[in-house]
C-alpha cells in the first residue's frame, strides 16, 4: 500500500469519483477509508469515526462480519467463477435461490434473476416487464410510471424513471414513454398539502388520472421505493403503496418494488413490501445482499408472473437478459452467508429501535436549530434532515454551509452523506446505543458549528 502522502497527492487526479463533479474532487479532495471495524470506519490519517452512512445504504452487518469473509475466502479456493447463462450453473447459486424464495415467501416471491447490483436489477426488472405484457400478447404495454423524487440507479431505463433531475438533466434525451407523478412528499408537494394521509390520497388520484390520460393498455410497470431513500428518506403514509398495489391490479399494471435499500431489514421489517403489507410483482435488491462485500443484486419475481413465463410455447419468455456476474458463485456463497447471519442476528429488530432512537434524537435537533426545515425517519434506520436558510421560504441551505457542517461532524465523530440540502442517515444495522449517540453528538456540534 502506498503512504499517506502519494494517496493524498493522487488522491482525485486519475480518478472521477461517482456522483461528483471531477473539478470539485480536485479542490476538495475526497476523505481517504482505509479500514473498518465493527460500525467504524478509520480513514488515511488514523481519525476512527461511527460510518452513518453504512457504506452506501449496504453494510447492514458493518466490517467485521466473518462468516461473510469467510464464505468469500472459502469460494474463491473452490470455484472463483462460472457462468450461469444457458447450459450450466453453480452449486452455491441454486442454494441461494432457494433461501431467496423462502425468505420472500411472505411476498410471494419465488424466483431469482441474478445481476452484478441495483442499477442492474432495475433494469432487469423493467425489460421482464415489457416481456411480460409481450407474452401475454399486450405488446402496446410498454411505458413506465413512478415517482418524482424516486432513484432507480443511472443506467440508461433507471434514469429515464429516476424522478430526480440530477440523474436526468446531462444525459437526456432519455428513453421515451416514462412518465412521472408527485411523491407523497409532506414538505415540498404541489397540492400543498401537509397532512400525510391527505396527500397519499392525492398523489393516488394523481396516478389514476395518468394512467386515463395513457391509457392503462399501454403501460408496462410501475416502479416505485417503499420510502424514497437517494431523493432524501420520504417515506409515504401507511395508505399509500397499498393504494399503488390496488390501482396497479385494477387497470393490469405490474408494480415493481425497488428495495435496493429497503430489502433486508433496514425499515424495521424484512422488506419494505411487507412493512406497508404489499406481495409486488417484482422487487429489485442488491446491495444489503452481500453486505456490501461483493457486487451483486436478484430480481425477485411473483409465482404469478413467473407462470406466464415458464408456461409459454412459442418461444417469446427466452430472456435476452443478463450480466458476465449474473449469478457469480463468490457473490452467491457471500449472499448466503449474509442471509443466514442477517436473520441469525434479527437485525430488522435492531433497525427498529435504534431507528427510533436515531429519529427521535434528530427531533430533538430540529427543535434546536432553524437550519433543519424537516425530519424525516420513524421507519427503521433511515432517516433525513433537509436544511434550509429560511424556514418560512424552504429556501435550501448554501453548499458552503452544509459541507462546513459535514466537516465539523466528520471531526467530532461521525461520518453522515450529503445529498442536496439534505443529510442522509443509514447506518449499519448492528449500531448500538451509544453508536447512535456519537451520531447525534456530532451532528450537534457540527450544527452549533453554522448556526
Amino acid at each position: 500500500m502506498k503512504d499517506a502522502n502519494f494517496l493524498k497527492e493522487h488522491n482525485a487526479r486519475n480518478l472521477w469519483h461517482p456522483m461528483a463533479h471531477p473539478g470539485d474532487s480536485i479542490a476538495n479532495p475526497p476523505d481517504i477509508i482505509v479500514e473498518g471495524e465493527g460500525v467504524e470506519i478509520t480513514d488515511v490519517d488514523g481519525k476512527r469515526t461511527v460510518d452513518a452512512v453504512g457504506g452506501l445504504w449496504n453494510v447492514n452487518l458493518g466490517y467485521s462480519c466473518t462468516p461473510v469473509k469467510q464464505a468469500i475466502a472459502a469460494q474463491l479456493d473452490k470455484l472463483p467463477y462460472y457462468s450461469i447463462f444457458r447450459g450450466t450453473s453453480n452449486d452455491a447459486v441454486i442454494e441461494l435461490s432457494q433461501m431467496l424464495k423462502d425468505f420472500f415467501e411472505p411476498e410471494g416471491l419465488s424466483r431469482a434473476f441474478f445481476t452484478s447490483g441495483g442499477s442492474d436489477s432495475v433494469e432487469i426488472a423493467l425489460r421482464l416487464a415489457r416481456q411480460y405484457h409481450k407474452i401475454r400478447g399486450e405488446a402496446g404495454r410498454v411505458k413506465y410510471l413512478s415517482l418524482k423524487k424516486g432513484y432507480h440507479g443511472t443506467h440508461t431505463l433507471g434514469a429515464s424513471v429516476n424522478g430526480n433531475a440530477n440523474f436526468r438533466t446531462q444525459y437526456e434525451p432519455l428513453m421515451p414513454g416514462c412518465y412521472h407523478i408527485p411523491a407523497p412528499y409532506t414538505y415540498r408537494n404541489p397540492f400543498n398539502e401537509t397532512d400525510p394521509e391527505r396527500l397519499a390520497q392525492l398523489c393516488l388520484a394523481a396516478l389514476e388520472d395518468e394512467i386515463a390520460f395513457q391509457g392503462a393498455g399501454t403501460i408496462a410497470a410501475f416502479i416505485m421505493e417503499p420510502v424514497l431513500g437517494a431523493g432524501g428518506v420520504i417515506p409515504p403514509h401507511h395508505s399509500f403503496m397499498p393504494g399503488v398495489r390496488e390501482i396497479c391490479s385494477k387497470h393490469g399494471i405490474l408494480l415493481i418494488a425497488d428495495e435496493v435499500i429497503t430489502a433486508f431489514g433496514r425499515t424495521g421489517d424484512w422488506t419494505g413490501s411487507r412493512h406497508w403489507g404489499v406481495q409486488p410483482d417484482l422487487m429489485c435488491t442488491a446491495k444489503a445482499i452481500t453486505n456490501g462485500y461483493f457486487p451483486f443484486g436478484a430480481v425477485m419475481v411473483s409465482d404469478a408472473v413467473a407462470e406466464v413465463f415458464e408456461k409459454d410455447s412459442t418461444g417469446k419468455a427466452a430472456i435476452g437478459s443478463g450480466y458476465t456476474y449474473s449469478g457469480h458463485p463468490v457473490g452467491a456463497a457471500a449472499a448466503i452467508a449474509c442471509l443466514k447471519e442477517t436473520e441469525r442476528l434479527q437485525v430488522k429488530d435492531n433497525a427498529a429501535v435504534r431507528g427510533k432512537q436515531l429519529y427521535d434524537g434528530l427531533l430533538q435537533l430540529g427543535e434546536k436549530y432553524d437550519l433543519i426545515g424537516d425530519v424525516r425517519g420513524g421507519h427503521g434506520l433511515m432517516c433525513a434532515l433537509e436544511l434550509v436558510a429560511d424556514r418560512e421560504t424552504k429556501t435550501p441551505i448554501d453548499k458552503k454551509t452544509i459541507a462546513t457542517l459535514h466537516n465539523v461532524t466528520y471531526e467530532a465523530g461521525a461520518m453522515v452523506r450529503i445529498s442536496g440540502n439534505n443529510v442522509i442517515l443509514s447506518p449499519p444495522l448492528i449500531l448500538s446505543e451509544t453508536n447512535v449517540n456519537t451520531i447525534l453528538g456530532a451532528l450537534d456540534q457540527g450544527f452549533a458549528a453554522v448556526s
